[in-house]
Order: C-alpha cells, then sequence, then structure tokens
C-alpha cells in the first residue's frame, strides 16, 4: 500500500497503473482489443445470458467470466439480433405489457418500460446520478427549442413559456462531454454525444422529455429530436442521452465525487488527527475499505482494453474537467438542490430521502461536536482540524479557491457543515449512485457504455437493426455486465448508516447521542419503506438500513 505522501493528492490519484486481481486479463472500462467481430443473430440475444438460469448463483468475477465466456459473449463483438427476444430470460417481451411477477427493482422491469417516455424521465430524479437535473427557467442559448416544436407534446392548454415560468421545464445538460477523446474497441471507433435535453414534469408527476439535441453546437447536422419522431429515432436519440449519462454518472458523480472524494477524506483524516481526537472517532468508520477499493479501483478502471466509450484517456480528462468544474456547494446537499432549482420537484425521491438523511446526519453531527467545542473559538483554535481541513482543500481541489471549499474553518456551524457533507458523501451519495447500477445498467438500450455508431445528424426514420447497430456490441455488453454484478454486491459484514461497532466513543453523552441517531435513521427507514409501499417502483436506495458507513465497495 502506498502512503498517501506518495499518492500527491487528487492530481495524481489518477495516473496509478496496475491489476485488480481476475480483472487483470479484461481491463474493463479502458481501451483495447476484446475480441473478434462476427455477427450473431437467432438465440444469440442478451435474453440468453439471463435464460441460462446460472447468473443468479454466480459469486465472484472469475464465476461470471467463466460463464460469459462459455457461452461465447465475451468474444463475440458483433450485434445483438434483435430486440424482441431480450426479454426470453425474464419470461416475457418487451412489446408485451402488463406482465405480473416483474419485481420492481430489477432488469426485468427496465427491459419492459426502457421505451417509456416517463421512465426516461424518471431516471433523473430517482436513477443513480439524480444530481444533474437543474430547473430551466430561460433556455441556454445553444438550445434553439421553439414553441411550435414543443407544441405537440404540451397540449393547446398551454405553452413553452407558460410552463417555464411556472417551473415545469427542467433540462439535463452533458456538455461537460464535449471534446472528450473516445476509444477503440475490437478495433472499432466509439462515440460519445454531448446532448442537451428538455424536459417537462406534468401535474401527475410524469417527467416527460420534450426535446433533445445530441449536439452543443445547432445547426443543420444537429436536428432537435421530439416524441412524436419515427419511433426508432427517437429511440435512438433517447439512447445517445442515456449514454451521456452513462459516462457522466461512472466518471463524475460515483467515481470522482464518491470514490476518489472518499479517499482523500479518509486518508486525510488519517493523517491529521490523532486517534483520540473526536473527529477522528466520530469519522473513522465512515473511511472503513476507502481506501483499499480505491487503489484496486483506480487499476481495473484504467487498465488497457475493456468495454467503455472513454477507455483510459477520455476517462483521466473527463474526471480532470469535472474536478475543475466541482464547487463546494455541490457537496451540500441542501444548497445543491436549491442551487439546481429542484428541492420542491415532485416525485423527487431522491432530494426527499436524501434531505431526511442530511438532516439526520447534521442533527447528530452539531449534537456530537458541540460536547468537544463549546464555542466558536475552540474551532479556530484546534491546529489538528485545520491542518485537517487545509489537507482536504489542497489534495481533493488542488487548492482552488473558486471551488468555494473552505481551507479554514472558524465556526461551529461552519465545522458541523464541512463534517455532515463528508460523512453525507462517504456513506448516502455513494449509496444513491452506487446500489441500483446493475438493475438500471444491465439492459444496454436502457445505460450503453459506449456506442459504435456516431449521433444521427438528420430525422430519417431508422429501422430496429439500424437501432441495434449502433448499441455496444456482444462483448462489450457481457463485460459490462460482469463489472455490474461485481458492483450490485455489498460487502459481506455491510454495516448500515449509524452502525459503530468499534465503540471509538466511550463516554456516556456520545454513546447516548449515537443511539438517538440511529432511532432517527430506524424512522426514516419506516417512512420510506411506507411510502415505497405504495410505488409502482420504489426508492430504496436511501433507507438508512441500506446505506454503508463508507465507500466500501
Amino acid at each position: 500500500m502506498r502512503c498517501w505522501r506518495d499518492l500527491g493528492g487528487l492530481g495524481t490519484l489518477m495516473t496509478l497503473g496496475g491489476h485488480w486481481g481476475q480483472w487483470e486479463h479484461q481491463g474493463h472500462w479502458g481501451v483495447g482489443d476484446t475480441g473478434d467481430s462476427g455477427d450473431r443473430g437467432g438465440i444469440w440475444d442478451i435474453g440468453d445470458i439471463w435464460s441460462t438460469g446460472d447468473i443468479e448463483d454466480i459469486g465472484d468475477i472469475g464465476d461470471i467470466e467463466g460463464t460469459l465466456g462459455t457461452l461465447g459473449y465475451l468474444g463475440t463483438g458483433g450485434s445483438w439480433g434483435c430486440l424482441s427476444s431480450w426479454g426470453v430470460a425474464w419470461g416475457m417481451s418487451p412489446s408485451v405489457p402488463n406482465v405480473p411477477n416483474v419485481p420492481p427493482v430489477s432488469p426485468e422491469y427496465v427491459v419492459r418500460h426502457w421505451q417509456e417516455d416517463a421512465f426516461f424521465g424518471e431516471q433523473f430524479l430517482s436513477g443513480v446520478n439524480p444530481v444533474l437535473l437543474r430547473r430551466c427557467r430561460r433556455l441556454p442559448p445553444n438550445f434553439p427549442v421553439s414553441e411550435a416544436v414543443v407544441a405537440p407534446s404540451l397540449g393547446p392548454a398551454t405553452s413553452l413559456r407558460r410552463e417555464m415560468e411556472a417551473g415545469n421545464i427542467y433540462l439535463a445538460d452533458y456538455g461537460v462531454l464535449q471534446g472528450i477523446p473516445t476509444a477503440l474497441i475490437d478495433g472499432r471507433p466509439t462515440f460519445v454525444a454531448a446532448p442537451l435535453c428538455l424536459l417537462h414534469q406534468r401535474p401527475n408527476g410524469d417527467l416527460l422529455p420534450l426535446a433533445i439535441q445530441l449536439s452543443q453546437e445547432p445547426g443543420p447536422s444537429a436536428p432537435l429530436f421530439v416524441p412524436q419522431d419515427p419511433p426508432w429515432l427517437w429511440a435512438l436519440a433517447k439512447v445517445w442521452v442515456r449514454s451521456a449519462e452513462f459516462q457522466v454518472h461512472e466518471a463524475l458523480t460515483h467515481l470522482l465525487r464518491s470514490h476518489l472524494l472518499g479517499e482523500v477524506f479518509a486518508l486525510a483524516t488519517l493523517r491529521r488527527l490523532p486517534p483520540q481526537h473526536p473527529l477522528f472517532k466520530l469519522l473513522v468508520p465512515h473511511t472503513r475499505f476507502t481506501v483499499q477499493i480505491g487503489a484496486l479501483a483506480r487499476r481495473f478502471l484504467l487498465n488497457p482494453g475493456g468495454a467503455v466509450a472513454l477507455g483510459r484517456r477520455g476517462l483521466l480528462a473527463l474526471v480532470a474537467r469535472g474536478l475543475r468544474a466541482l464547487r463546494w456547494r455541490s457537496l451540500v446537499l441542501p444548497r445543491d438542490l436549491r442551487h439546481r432549482g429542484v428541492a420542491a420537484t415532485k416525485c423527487h425521491h431522491f432530494g426527499c430521502d436524501a434531505t431526511k438523511v442530511w438532516r439526520a446526519i447534521r442533527r447528530f453531527v452539531t449534537s456530537l461536536l458541540s460536547l468537544y467545542y463549546p464555542a466558536d473559538g475552540a474551532v479556530a483554535q484546534d491546529s489538528e482540524l485545520q491542518e485537517w481541513v487545509r489537507e482536504i482543500f489542497r489534495r481533493a481541489f488542488l487548492g482552488r479557491p473558486r471551488s468555494g471549499v473552505p481551507s479554514r474553518l472558524e465556526t461551529r456551524r461552519d465545522l458541523v457543515t464541512f463534517v455532515t457533507a463528508v460523512i453525507f458523501n462517504c456513506s448516502a451519495l455513494h449509496a444513491a449512485t452506487n446500489s441500483g447500477q446493475f438493475e438500471l445498467s444491465a439492459f444496454p438500450p436502457n445505460a450503453p457504455a459506449a456506442m459504435r455508431e456516431p449521433p444521427p445528424t438528420c430525422k430519417a426514420a431508422l429501422s430496429e437493426q439500424e437501432f441495434l447497430a449502433a448499441l455496444p456490441a456482444m462483448n462489450t455488453t457481457a463485460t459490462v455486465l460482469a463489472v455490474l454484478w461485481v458492483l450490485r454486491n455489498e460487502p459481506m459484514d455491510m454495516r448500515p448508516l449509524g452502525h459503530y461497532p468499534e465503540r471509538h466513543f466511550t463516554e456516556s453523552a456520545p454513546r447516548r447521542l449515537i443511539r438517538r441517531f440511529r432511532r432517527r435513521l430506524r424512522r426514516i427507514s419506516r417512512q420510506i419503506r411506507a411510502r415505497n409501499a405504495a410505488l409502482e417502483r420504489p426508492y430504496p436506495y436511501l433507507d438508512p438500513e441500506n446505506i454503508e458507513n463508507s465507500v466500501a465497495i
């Protein structure tokens, strides 16, 4: 294990090489050759992966790769045969509605609903990347959506301007992907778009797409796609948005904000705070396994060879760009929700549940730290605390004042906010961005890791085969499936939020506050489960019983 001094902070954190055990021969997320390029049709569809009945019994990555390799998927770089048989393994067809006995939080549910505009929109609120969407009061100048373009979707009783004024229009902007280099897979180029997607929330809470532009530069070669376009064309436009969502989620929301920042928080705590310090006792349970999983993740994410369009070079470029744009307000949940204008958005299950968890953490942190910092002066005079904050400012945010990250804390209020943000991002945010990956991303059209054709530049109708030709190849799909299967499995000794078996605090007062914190979390858990019982697709990821204390996988 390298020491933190050798790592040099987040600026060099992404440059370490190496491999992760059995991942070495695949290099799953990087650049390189993964097999032949022969097409297969008929039974050679993604549904067959599941119809073998073997996947559910697979435990580790070696087993799943062996099964997928035996079936021929890892060595087949061609297109899937057709969409209609992708649901065979679930005992259903994607075209047959109202099939009973489909689990509500599962890849099967995605197979049944992926083409629905309402499900497409719902994932901005309750998917694995719920931190991108923002309320749109004014269209950006590079997104020329007119009243006439969206009138068929909005209907005659309203207008785009009226819905904007009412706060019902939202924007998903993937401009951060503009110009990011992509990789070769099987010797073929892959493609990433930087789309803009405009959405409208109806009175019933459904969030529906109104228009999609697959480039940041409007013009004849960047048409506006709308729900009235030919079905496969509209489906492809949405798939391009979902592919951009996959890249941003994995590189920025999950890797950068959860894993890499979590590792800096962990190492700063271990380096700058002595074990007897109250902040060390409070924070060390939220660093469990974080350094280890960070080292492993860097190695398998950045190996040459793999299945994600960005590859090693593109991933590094995107993380660097994301770090430059990262602001302290985005790590402080209430400020982030207000800044993006989604604090009061209907059916925003992430926002609702995250707010409850944030408040519970903040209340606990406030009460506990007041035992050791009776006044603001005690904060300002704690040299070890100030070194800890300065380490995070320098190592995680590269000492950039524009980030808004404090380099020094002067008041108890600022200390509480800082510590709450650290705990929340190491626990709840990681749960929200990691736990649903397999369920929502295993079905390729809902989260394509690597598009094989460039974005459409005209509005000509497409066939199903032309649609499939743009999606990830069979071996890419199988490799991504293997990775997601591993990421879905929480540690066998998972420690839910608020569970501190090491008993770093031995005094009666902090132990009493810990018990009170856990009672609040149990109440939140009951509320979330009662809400979920009435939902068609529950949102369980921020149930405190499902939140790991730390970034442990």
